[in-house]
């Protein structure tokens, strides 16, 4: 049974009051609606679930091997294409973006073991999180976990045009594991991957995927690694 994550906390009280509010001022002041009062609190009560709903923090268990990737979010896979990633690698990687819809479950996972070497927040733009531009002019927070087999992956977590929140739970020299949470975006967003040429991936376009149990791709020993 999935719980209510600890962003939720912060901002569902405050949500329930103001609703709570709106319904109890409708209640008093419109006197047309007199005998529809269960109209308005069946629509308070719809609307906290439907917040609370976003707010949940499912527990997610993945297999532990160091040459598998696993989704980093829930969501659509929106795009897999070779690319240059210009922050850290500044050189050619495969691309793989998974779309949060407002339905998902808003938490980023680690989509391996190892360690992050890397971390980076850049306010920006809020362009819809579906647009390729959105990668790199859109607000977004950058890891780059470092597996055990020497290989180096980038999460990137992206804002959207409602999105305006990014939290991140880990920083340069944590160590992480599939189902570890490295972040929460709030209201909508996108999370890329970009992973080592010579990667397999395992997801085709437009797959919906689970967050740290759909398996994204697998690294090979021909990959590129780092000393």
């Amino acid at each position: 049974m999935p719980s209510l994550h600890k962003e939720g906390f912060k901002i569902v009280p405050l949500l329930g009051g103001v609703l709570l509010i709106l319904a109890g001022a409708m209640t008093f002041i419109l006197p047309e609606f007199t005998g529809k009062h269960c109209i308005i609190w069946g629509s308070f009560l719809v609307i906290l679930t439907l917040i609370i709903r976003f707010f949940r923090e499912p527990r997610r268990l993945s297999p532990q091997n160091s040459q598998q990737v696993f989704s980093a979010a829930d969501g659509e896979i929106v795009v897999i294409e070779e690319t240059i990633e210009k922050e850290y690698f500044k050189d050619r990687r495969i691309q793989v973006s998974t779309f949060m819809s407002i339905y998902n479950v808003h938490i980023n996972w680690a989509p391996v073991t190892g360690e992050i070497v890397y971390q980076k927040y850049f306010p920006g733009k809020f362009l819809p999180a579906w647009m390729p531009k959105s990668s790199e002019l859109n607000e977004r927070n950058t890891f780059v976990i470092k597996t055990e087999g020497r290989q180096e992956i980038l999460v990137r977590q992206i804002a959207g045009t409602v999105a305006r929140r990014i939290a991140w739970y880990m920083k340069p020299g944590d160590r992480v594991h599939p189902g570890d949470q490295l972040g929460f975006i709030r209201f909508g967003s996108r999370v890329d991957i970009f992973l080592p040429l010579g990667s397999e991936v395992k997801v085709k376009l437009g797959q919906k995927v689970k967050g740290s149990e759909t398996l994204l791709a697998e690294l090979h020993s021909n990959a590129l690694y780092y000393d």
